[in-house]
């Protein structure tokens, strides 16, 4: 065991190294002793020791270290006065009688400094001492301290003596304030809103914020009586308090009078220069509803920028939502700007109910081109059946972003076999997007007419078309579509041999005849094709899939090759490891190094003494991978 006696004479020492040993077994062993050795390295220059000799300090704690520490708390040096204050934050509770000294003491920055740590003490004892202070001491800064330390406190017992000192200096009062804030105690609501009529504004309006951030219901009638005669600015900060208080709902606790009043005061806040008055605002006009509530918050919403404020404008569109189908909607969308209409639409949106369907569908036409495809979105939206005429002729024209829309609702979302030779028509859409999209919908509906067109498109001599007829029958019941997928798979065109194997993998794994069908693709002239093979076998559940890998690793590709080697690293085929050492004596640099990593991914005694074998070779490329590859190993098995 070391011994305390040789550690303070290590202590002594001036060797940085030897210093920084001592006071970490000092503290280790709680040495106290050692105590005064380690409060002087706190004022050593090498910050390793003096770090050292701190967190010793902090672990040995108790009166001895307090009152080693707190002579420092006068010196001239920063750095030590104020690595003294942490410690003392930290293990002062332990020696009170010492801090409530420094309370008293002569030297005004000293109480400050016991304020401060009194602060960090977490104990009810602080409370008194500190409220003494707060009401008495002749240094303001002494009393504001006191005060930011008993709301660190936050004990119930503040209250009472923080009350006391709202008529202190304004310095003092914003500390208060503050305190009282975070204690959160019922009884110093009356005092807060007592003090609004002998504050400044500035005081003022931090006590409205505070009694908002209480939440005690007691201060609503409170401040609402002080609405009238307060200025703009307060008044806007107590309807922020009030909504804050009360939620957005509880607002139609008041009476109506009260609320009609408040609605007015709602509707001026929503004009404030603060974005949070502005929101608390939006949140009770919400609340309390009505036409020009709806109104003002639309106008609110518009202005809003979305892509630098998206929740606030998404707060804004959810209180018009709140308050359900206005005739401000209505009006926005036929007869405002286009931000107006725009969110007025976003309102639309989240708002299914038949007369937003109507309202939509009868302003459409009077809309500006641009957002008319975000009219169609809301629509579909909230519509159904009511809605289907409406995307029926809309198909009917040429704008792609309305075509995408009607799409997606007729096919995406009713499904509807009446609009299946209609969507099928746009396959020969000249737009990419449109063309994909239709394909998708008419998957979607599927049924014996559109089976009967796809089975008729893929006789077309058209490339695109038999593509597009093999993608969809392959997805509207692959059993029921087999002949076409088999004539696929001999296509002339890569694509379509790509596309016909894709559709066969759900059976890779589950049916012999599915993955003769796949392999039969490993012997394509075309790598695109063996590439796809590849891949699909490398998903495949199924134990039979090796061989067919292990034949993909003689590939003329090297491309292939590397493919069939990380599919069966992801496997853990260990059976591949004898042809993964050939690989990695290739000349190819591509193969020869996806071997090598593929090994490591392998691992296993076989795969482990190849890399060991490749890491001691000549080629400094392989060996490192090779290295790498032995360190992960050993880091999964936990070797290192």
């Amino acid at each position: 065991m070391v011994d305390c006696k040789e550690l303070c004479q290590r202590l002594g020492g001036d060797d940085p190294d030897v210093l920084r040993d001592a006071a970490y077994e000092a503290g280790e062993i709680g040495c106290l002793e050692a105590v005064p050795f380690l409060a002087r390295l706190l004022c050593s220059h090498n910050l390793g020791v003096q770090e050292a000799a701190d967190r010793a300090l902090r672990r040995i704690g108790g009166k001895e270290v307090v009152t080693a520490v707190k002579p420092l708390l006068r010196s001239d040096d920063a750095p030590s006065r104020n690595a003294s204050m942490d410690i003392l934050r930290a293990v002062g509770g332990q020696d009170f009688p010492t801090l409530l000294e420094l309370l008293h003491d002569a030297d005004p920055d000293i109480r400050i400094f016991a304020s401060d740590i009194l602060g960090s003490t977490a104990s009810r004892q602080a409370v008194a001492p500190l409220g003494e202070a707060l009401l008495k001491d002749p240094e303001v800064n002494v009393r504001y301290q006191a005060a930011v330390s008993l709301g660190e406190l936050a004990f119930s017992e503040a209250a009472v003596c923080l009350g006391k000192a709202l008529g202190d200096d304004e310095w003092v009062q914003f500390a208060v304030i503050e305190a009282l804030a975070k204690i959160r105690d019922a009884s110093s609501v009356g005092v807060l809103v007592k003090a609004l009529d002998h504050s400044s504004d500035l005081v003022a309006s931090m006590i409205v914020d505070a009694l908002g951030e209480i939440g005690n219901i007691k201060a609503v009638t409170m401040l609402l009586k002080r609405m009238d005669a307060s200025p703009e600015v307060l008044r806007n900060k107590i309807v922020k308090a009030v909504v804050h208080i009360l939620g957005g709902k509880a607002l139609t606790l008041l009476s109506p009078d009260e609320r009609e009043r408040f609605c007015g005061y709602l509707l001026a806040a929503l004009g404030d220069d603060e974005e949070d008055v502005q929101d608390a605002a939006v949140s009770g006009l919400g609340s309390v509803g009505g036409e020009a509530a709806a109104g003002a918050v639309l106008v609110h919403a518009a202005r809003i920028d979305r892509d630098r404020h998206p929740e606030r404008y998404e707060h804004a569109v959810a209180a018009l939502r709140e308050m359900g189908l206005t005739e401000a909607v209505g009006a926005a969308l036929r007869q405002g700007s286009d931000a107006m209409r725009l969110a007025a639409l976003d309102v639309l949106h989240g708002l299914p109910c038949p007369e937003g369907t109507s309202l939509l569908m009868d302003a459409f036409a009077s809309l500006p081109g641009p957002i008319r495809p975000v009219a169609a979105r809301a629509l579909a939206a909230i519509s159904g059946q009511e809605a289907v005429g409406f995307f029926l002729d809309m198909l009917h024209g040429d704008d792609e972003d309305l075509l995408l829309e009607a799409v997606a609702f007729l096919g995406g979302k009713m499904r509807l076999p009446a609009a299946g030779d209609a969507l099928f028509d746009l396959l020969a859409h000249p737009s990419d997007a449109v063309k994909e999209a239709a394909l998708d919908a008419c998957v979607a509906i599927g049924g014996e007419t559109l089976d009967g067109r796809f089975r008729q498109l893929f006789e077309s001599d058209e490339p695109m078309d038999r593509l597009m007829a093999a993608y969809a029958l392959g997805k509207m019941g692959l059993r029921d579509h087999m002949d076409v997928i088999r004539a696929a798979l001999n296509d002339p065109v890569p694509d379509i041999r790509k596309i016909a194997l894709e559709a066969l993998g759900e059976m890779c794994g589950h049916e012999e005849e599915g993955l003769a069908l796949i392999v039969s693709g490993l012997s394509d002239e075309n790598r695109d094709v063996r590439l796809a093979v590849v891949e699909l076998l490398g998903g495949c559940d199924s134990d039979r899939i090796y061989p067919y890998l292990e034949q993909a690793l003689f590939d003329a590709d090297d491309w292939v090759r590397v493919r069939a080697m990380e599919a069966l690293g992801l496997r853990g085929e260990r059976e591949a490891v004898g042809r993964l050492v050939e690989l990695a004596g290739e000349d190819g640099k591509l193969v020869a190094l996806k071997a090598v990593e593929t090994l490591g991914d392998i691992g296993g005694p076989e795969a482990s003494q190849a890399l060991l074998g490749i890491a001691s070779g000549d080629d400094p490329e392989l060996a490192g991978v090779a290295e790498a590859a032995i360190a992960r190993l050993q880091d999964e098995q936990g070797e290192r």
